[in-house]
């Protein structure tokens, strides 16, 4: 169980997460019909991205690893490039698409170096007992 758990939210973070910050990062640079398709995938895989800390707290679970270090700042993290998606970036697109001027670069910026933090800290696990 633990397997399918894990392979879940890794498959999830690459199918919901990518996109939202591919389109985040081009949003800046768009304009007209390109710009509102890019709002619009980085709401809808928003929403999807739900599925990311669900699954990666049932994992987290499943190894037993809820209070490691890394997994906590892991989940600091994506809470921290959430709530910079939500209260940011998504209404600074909505701004832009009603003309008004908005400046978007700095916070996808951050908003990509957080999940790239969130990958490496998956990958790396400073700390973890786990063995692997």
């Amino acid at each position: 169980m633990t397997e399918l758990l894990l392979s879940l939210h890794v498959l999830a973070a690459i199918v919901a997460v990518g996109p939202v910050t591919v389109a985040a990062s081009m949003f800046p640079a768009a304009t007209g019909e390109r710009a509102a398709l890019l709002h619009r995938i980085c709401r809808v895989y928003a929403r999807l991205g739900l599925t990311v800390p669900v699954l990666g707290l049932a994992a987290a679970v499943s190894l037993g690893v809820l209070g490691d270090a890394w997994l906590v700042a892991s989940i600091a993290l994506t809470a921290v490039a959430a709530g910079l998606l939500v209260l940011a970036i998504l209404p600074g697109q909505r701004r832009a698409l009603a003309g008004a001027p908005v400046r978007l670069g700095m916070r996808t910026g951050v908003f990509n170096l957080l999940w790239a933090t969130v990958v490496v800290l998956m990958i790396v696990r400073p700390g973890s007992t786990t063995g692997a």
